[in-house]
């Protein structure tokens, strides 16, 4: 399966006219051609194609830009990527799983119409007019977006040769689906996404037609054009490789097709088969690779200032930002020293308290009956440490010398006078991993000296190199059993006043086990320590902080796998079983609900079983020597009409493999490719050809009735009712847009928030389980 035919406005080949003169050319062949011909003499006649276009363009903007304005508040994750682009615009260094490319186009309008960046999107439900804030330009990228990609859709039809009818459809379930224009009106990254996935869709039929015309001007625009989109795509959001996948699927069977000694058109040199190999590999792997990077120097260029995100960097890429109160901050921290440790993730501080361990947990464990140890959310004077020398008793001769990367140290409780230690006893929560507890010093020097060795391993910087406060995140790691001391967010019971627990993680290389010494308070107000010059701005090169970048992306992608009210799996999104709340209004009784339109999704998923089922039964009647089709109509429905639905399944069944949290919108781009399967296979059902005369059409049909002699009674019955004309295809696309257009009117309430319903309203759009507001 490569790409949809080229048929129409396809150059003739030179040698038709003397096949139709002589005869010699086989009765597939001969229709073939013949075929080819009238396409060439109808051309003229785009009028009918255009005129469809242009009223599809226009009810597409229509759909997406009526009521943009409404509502005058913060929907959704509007509170994440308007949020983005103010820190854009204020410069300031910000964290996302997403790559930079969508988010900068929301800043650039920003810029564009003056916005400041002041308002930062906190809450859903905010005013936008209270704040002061040009919220309609941001919403109207996605909707342009949105509305092109219906045109686009069209035109993929059209190039691809299929009737006016069915291009109709296929652009028609995306202008009156819900999902579509509710994800295009908000400012959300989607409407990129799926645009330049169907930019890239079509860019690449355009370079499949001109394939008779290799290494031409066409062909390498076309060719590059593929390349420039799908970057586009995967600099919007890393699902974008699976249009990657998808063409790279054509461009595959494509190259093996070149290498056939028996192919039309005659057979090509290995060197010529290495030049198209190279230019492929250059236009749609290389260049693609760069301008994705692009995006990322763009990115890195403008957030040159401190922001949220420095906390995901570690601390040699956060020199890299203005006014990084982390490295003003940073103190060498000496021998000596009470220091204050606190957790990178959970922000808890290392604690300890008088009050023991209970002697059973209640799962029946037995402790150590040690001191406890936990994690406590608010500074104060229990969270004190004195670091001292490895000696089993404090040498203070070494006081006042600096602490270094992979020193082994001990921690002193100042308050208890305690010293920390971890040993081989169950922590309460995990019995896996080690307590965490504290003995006396007379108890540490004498019996479990060992036990209270730790070592300091900072996650950047060289061997020796100055322990900082603030800047110098570090593992503790348990020095005779090479635990890393480590929390989560999970409480303690009441015995331990619900503090975070403190143990030994076995895993040593996980990232949570990271922390920072926040304070020395141990050091005097007007000690010249605490009086340092303004640190100079230092440079990373572009691909070190990259890679640092994307380390941080995926670790932070993956690990978005806690529940979500309004989640969903992918087995749900063919049939539509549930949408997502996007925002509501007591008072007016208005909401924002996310959902496709039903109808149109059940019948876009039906129409792909049923190409599943023609494949197979074409597949098996070959196997049984029964050719129930033309040479022609199955090179069209494999090439073509199998392309889409590889385009489906490329963007659909990956995220069965994903263990984050999914929801219907990650569906969206395969919908796309099941509405060109819907308009494609629909023209296959009810037409022959809709351009072919009535003389070429019964020459088809005639073909067809011999072959299907060959068939039982019932399957000869059901093969002829994919005989047809135009008028059927029409038909068809009539009747499904008619009932498509009354879903997505009944459910238009839902998508654009007005107007308010009735408790009666909403319970009647309570189809399947959609989790609806107002029902009461």
């Amino acid at each position: 399966m490569s790409t949809p035919n080229s048929s129409l406005r396809q150059r003739p080949g030179k040698e038709k006219s003397k096949g139709l003169a002589n005869g010699s050319k086989s009765s597939d062949e001969f229709l073939d051609i013949k075929y080819r011909q009238i396409q060439e003499e109808q051309a003229p006649k785009d009028l009918d194609y255009k005129i469809a276009l242009a009223v599809i363009t226009i009810l597409a903007f229509v759909t997406r830009f009526i009521g943009i304005s409404h509502p005058d508040e913060v929907v959704f994750d509007e509170v994440h990527f308007g949020k983005f682009a103010s820190y854009y615009l204020q410069r300031t260094y910000f964290f996302d799983v997403h790559p930079p490319f969508g988010k900068l186009l929301f800043a650039f309008i920003g810029w564009v119409v003056g916005y400041d960046g002041h308002f930062l999107f906190d809450n859903i439900g905010e005013s936008y007019i209270a704040n002061n804030v040009d919220y309609v330009a941001f919403r109207s990228v996605p909707a342009f977006l949105g509305a092109l990609t219906v045109v686009v859709v069209y035109m993929i039809m059209w190039e691809s040769g299929y009737s006016l009818p069915a291009c109709i459809l296929a652009s028609g379930l995306i202008l009156f689906d819900n999902s579509h224009v509710g994800q295009t009106r908000l400012i959300l990254l989607d409407a990129t996404l799926v645009f330049f996935m169907s930019l890239s869709v079509y860019s690449y039929i355009r370079f499949y037609k001109q394939r008779h015309e290799p290494f031409g001007r066409k062909w390498w625009k076309w060719l590059l054009l593929t390349g420039f989109n799908m970057s586009c795509v995967i600099s919007t959001k890393y699902v974008g490789t699976f249009i990657f996948v998808t063409i790279g699927w054509a461009v595959l069977i494509d190259l093996w097709d070149l290498l056939n000694v028996d192919r039309k058109g005659g057979a090509i040199d290995l060197v010529t088969f290495g030049k198209h190999f190279a230019a492929r590999a250059v236009g749609l792997i290389i260049i693609p690779f760069f301008f994705y990077l692009f995006w990322f120097q763009v990115h890195f260029a403008v957030l040159t200032r401190s922001g949220p995100g420095d906390d995901f960097m570690t601390p040699e890429f956060q020199e890299t930002l203005s006014d990084n109160l982390m490295h003003q901050a940073s103190i060498d921290i000496l021998y000596g020293d009470n220091i204050v440790l606190r957790h990178k993730d959970t922000k808890t501080y290392l604690h300890s308290h008088p009050d023991k361990y209970p002697l059973r947990y209640d799962d029946g464990r037995i402790s150590s009956q040690g001191q406890q140890v936990t994690g406590y959310p608010f500074n104060d004077t229990n969270n004190e440490w004195q670091i001292l020398p490895n000696t089993p008793l404090p040498d203070e001769t070494v006081f006042g010398t600096p602490v270094k990367n992979g020193d082994v140290v001990k921690l002193r409780h100042v308050v208890t006078n305690t010293m920390l230690l971890t040993h081989d006893v169950a922590s309460p929560g995990f019995p896996t991993n080690q307590e965490f507890t504290t003995v006396s010093i007379d108890d540490a020097a004498a019996r479990r000296h060992n036990d209270t060795l730790f070592e300091i391993k900072l996650e950047q910087g060289k061997k020796a190199a100055p322990f900082k406060s603030k800047s110098g995140q570090f593992k503790l790691i348990h020095f005779p059993s090479k635990v890393a001391m480590w929390t989560h967010t999970s409480p303690l019971p009441e015995w331990a006043f619900k503090q975070a627990e403190i143990n030994g993680n076995k895993n040593s290389q996980q990232s949570s086990n990271i922390w920072y010494v926040d304070d020395i308070p141990s050091i005097p107000a007007d000690s010249p320590r605490l009086h340092k010059e303004a640190k100079k701005i230092k440079t990373l090169p572009f691909l070190v902080k990259y890679f640092e970048l994307q380390r941080a992306m995926f670790f932070h992608n993956n690990a978005l796998t806690a529940s979500h009210p309004y989640a969903s799996q992918p087995f749900e999104w063919p049939f539509l079983l549930r949408g997502v709340s996007f925002w509501t209004q007591e008072s007016t009784k208005q909401q924002i609900y996310f959902l496709g339109n039903p109808i149109g999704y059940w019948i876009t998923s039906a129409l792909l079983a049923v190409l599943a089922g023609v494949l197979g039964a074409d597949q098996l009647s070959l196997r049984r020597g029964v050719d129930a089709l033309d040479r022609r109509t199955r090179s069209r429905l494999y090439n073509s009409t199998g392309f889409f639905f590889i385009c489906w399944a490329a963007h659909y069944f990956p995220f069965y493999l994903m263990g984050r949290q999914l929801f219907l919108h990650h569906y969206l781009p395969a919908h796309l490719a099941s509405c060109l399967v819907t308009g494609a296979l629909v023209e296959f059902i009810f037409s022959v050809d809709p351009q072919l005369d009535e003389e070429t059409a019964a020459s088809i049909n005639a073909k067809k009735d011999k072959a299907a002699s060959k068939l039982p009674e019932k399957a000869r019955r059901a093969f002829h009712k994919g005989k047809g004309s135009l008028l059927g295809t029409w038909i068809a696309t009539i009747v499904i847009l008619s009932v498509v257009l009354y879903g997505f009117y009944f459910f238009s309430p839902l998508t654009y928030g007005w107007p308010g319903l009735t408790p009666q309203q909403v319970n009647a759009r309570k189809w399947l389980f959609y989790e609806l507001h107002f029902a009461k």
